[in-house]
């Protein structure tokens, strides 16, 4: 009952922070001091609990140092024009009888190329909805492909902090994970392209003519040079070199961009790469591109260091041992990747975060999949296929809140996210055909 009552006051608590726009640290602190007067109530000691606390924590170093590398990157490929230039081409290519499934790849490019949903959102994503705001076209129809193209990237780009996440607490290669990812994912994207051909077919979005390409040109050299750093991403990634060094490698190529055809200084580019970018004079722009920085990110770190506390204190003390039952009476593939779903979204709707939903569904599954037979790798690519893209449909989960309140709409889009739930469905269906 006392472990139910926690569950409920941790939910409303979250859901009531997440609405109110507080930062997410707060109440998640509050939560977890509410978890240790739970557990010394049930006979846990505090040094325990603290040591608890600590391991689980330090499973976040490795991830924080790419989250802040992350930050740095988006700062620096805003200074050397990449982002404002792969908006700028991508706009170009845009057909307004095609415009929502041409929103939705996109977005799939960018997210691969930044490995960010947020990031995605914050820079082709509103300027998306800013080109079909003057449409009769509901706009959650273009969040909904916006949305379900960034999160493309956030679970196959070698930028993802989730797909680095997963990698470092399965133990796994990245490069590997996302080979077997796309696999996973070739029925599911054509299903959603195919979905939102027929809806743009049905809905062309006649836009006005936005002044946005032009105040690129005038703020940004667009040469395509500047799509190096982007370039030099993949490329390593291609190659399998870590992602820490391909990062710091688009990093030095973005500085000398930055310098030498955008006309920035040194000193500018390492203030917007520790404080975020933004544009200097008044534009239209200045409240679209713009972001990055190791300061945003030093908050996401944060969040990270006390959800994976939150998963140790959940392991260790095996609190939420009863949610296992149904994975342990689970012996085929289908239904254990059904239980991984189940547990996913129960963790995306009492985490509030995809970080935590992430590490409490790893905690609480991986033991079941080692029983079935199942590697850290079959493991990694099932919590990519469930609780990543299962977290933005939860209305309150600031994995879907933060972008949709980003494009200046609601969880309306939720049903026009195709791509996010036809992935597990896919999936299921498929380990189902094949059992048989």
């Amino acid at each position: 009952m006392d472990l139910i009552l926690f569950l409920v006051f941790s939910f409303v608590l979250l859901l009531t922070s997440a609405f109110k726009g507080y930062f997410i640290v707060y109440p998640l602190l509050v939560s977890m001091t509410a978890l240790f007067f739970l557990l010394l109530k049930r006979g846990f000691k505090v040094n325990k609990l603290f040591a608890l606390a600590w391991a689980g924590s330090k499973k976040s170093f490795s991830v924080i140092y790419i989250l802040l590398l992350i930050g740095a990157v988006i700062a620096i490929w805003m200074t050397a024009g990449t982002v404002p230039a792969i908006v700028y081409y991508g706009i170009q290519i845009i057909n307004p009888s095609y415009f929502i499934v041409s929103a939705f790849l996109l977005t799939i490019l960018v997210s691969l190329l930044i490995g960010t949903s947020f990031g995605t959102v914050s820079t082709i994503g509103i300027a998306l909805m800013i080109m079909a705001s003057g449409s009769s076209v509901n706009p959650h129809l273009t969040a909904g492909a916006i949305i379900s193209g960034a999160y493309f990237g956030d679970r196959t780009s070698p930028m993802s902090s989730s797909a680095n996440l997963i990698a470092i607490i399965t133990g796994t290669k990245i490069h590997i994970n996302i080979r077997r990812m796309l696999t996973t994912t070739f029925l599911p994207l054509i299903a959603s392209t195919i979905v939102y051909l027929l809806i743009s077919v049905a809905n062309p979005v006649e836009f006005e003519q936005q002044n946005i390409t032009s105040e690129i040109i005038r703020l940004f050299n667009v040469n395509p040079i500047v799509l190096l750093p982007a370039f030099a991403i993949l490329l390593l990634a291609l190659l399998r070199v870590e992602i820490k060094i391909s990062m710091l490698v688009s990093i030095l190529i973005g500085l000398f961009i930055s310098i030498f055809i955008q006309g920035y200084s040194f000193f500018d580019i390492v203030r917007y790469m520790f404080l975020g970018f933004e544009l200097s004079e008044d534009s239209s722009l200045k409240n679209i591109i713009l972001g990055g920085g190791i300061v945003s990110m030093a908050k996401v770190s944060l969040v990270v260091v006390i959800s994976t506390a939150f998963a140790g204190l959940f392991a260790g003390t095996q609190i939420l041992e009863s949610v296992e039952v149904y994975l342990k009476k689970a012996k085929s593939r289908s239904n254990l990747f059904l239980g991984t779903n189940i547990i996913g979204i129960a963790s995306a709707a009492f985490g509030c975060t995809q970080t935590i939903a992430i590490l409490l569904t790893e905690e609480l599954v991986k033991d079941n999949y080692q029983k079935n037979g199942l590697d850290n790798y079959q493991l990694a690519v099932d919590l990519e296929n469930s609780v990543v893209v299962l977290s933005p449909l939860i209305p309150w989960n600031i994995a879907g809140l933060v972008p949709a309140t980003i494009l200046m709409t609601d969880y309306g889009f939720i049903p026009f996210a195709f791509y996010l739930y036809f992935l597990p469905l896919f999936n299921y269906f498929d380990m189902k055909i094949k059992e048989k």
